[in-house]
């Protein structure tokens, strides 16, 4: 499911309604634009919501940290003892960044990789470089449209893997693209480039889509009006 953001509540105060939803123990049923607002009750206009306001109020308690990822090396991300869980955590160690193994890989089910998955399950955690932080802050509107995608990527994971119980880790590069994932769940986890690609493809796919569908739109206008003058 998309849920967007937008400051035109058509007279019904979602702030209020979080509130009320919450004391009647109705909290699962709330929306993200309700959340958002109750996050944002102070604030005269929800669309000044900054990323982080928006990634905690959509999954409370979700860690957001400003790291500069470029020192990811790609090439390890895949590795069972590469250290996703350290990014579950606030203001984490910059070691981590460029973090080199020390001997050979060990099993998924070896017993330090399963303590380092299970104490991802049930969290969430993104990553934003300082320079994608500054473009934020000066385009709101990029914001909600990396939150958007943070967004879809988690419920195409959560539709191939319906199982409640996991972790996601996104690592966003300087252009707001997710560049490294990792998900979690019982027993095993899965940090690797192929489903960034195919999330890249899919983004891709439908731009492409939009783009011919404006075309054919744009033609017929062009041949009605021609018929008219005719």
């Amino acid at each position: 499911m998309h849920f967007a953001v937008t400051d035109n509540w058509g007279g019904h105060d979602p702030a209020k309604q979080y509130r009320k939803n919450v004391v009647e123990g109705k909290r699962e049923d709330v929306s993200f634009a309700e959340l958002a607002a109750a996050k944002a009750a102070e604030k005269s206009n929800v669309s000044a919501m900054s990323l982080k306001d928006m990634w905690q109020a959509r999954f409370p308690g979700a860690y957001y940290n400003v790291m500069d990822t470029s020192g990811i090396d790609g090439s390890l991300c895949g590795r069972n003892d590469y250290p996703w869980d350290k990014y579950f955590s606030n203001h984490p160690d910059d070691s981590v960044l460029d973090w080199k193994p020390s001997g050979t890989e060990p099993a998924m089910l070896d017993p330090k990789v399963q303590a380092k998955i299970h104490s991802t399950i049930g969290k969430k955690a993104i990553v934003v470089p300082p320079e994608l932080e500054e473009k934020m802050k000066i385009d709101p509107e990029l914001a909600r449209c990396i939150m958007a995608k943070a967004e879809r990527f988690i419920a195409e994971q959560d539709m191939m893997n319906p199982n409640p119980r996991k972790g996601y880790l996104l690592v966003l590069d300087e252009n707001g693209d997710i560049a490294h994932a990792c998900v979690t769940s019982e027993k095993m986890s899965v940090s690797s480039a192929e489903f960034i690609e195919a999330c890249k493809a899919r983004e891709e796919k439908h731009a492409e889509y939009e783009r011919l569908n404006e075309e054919s739109i744009l033609k017929r206008k062009l041949m009605e009006h021609y018929t008219i003058k005719a």
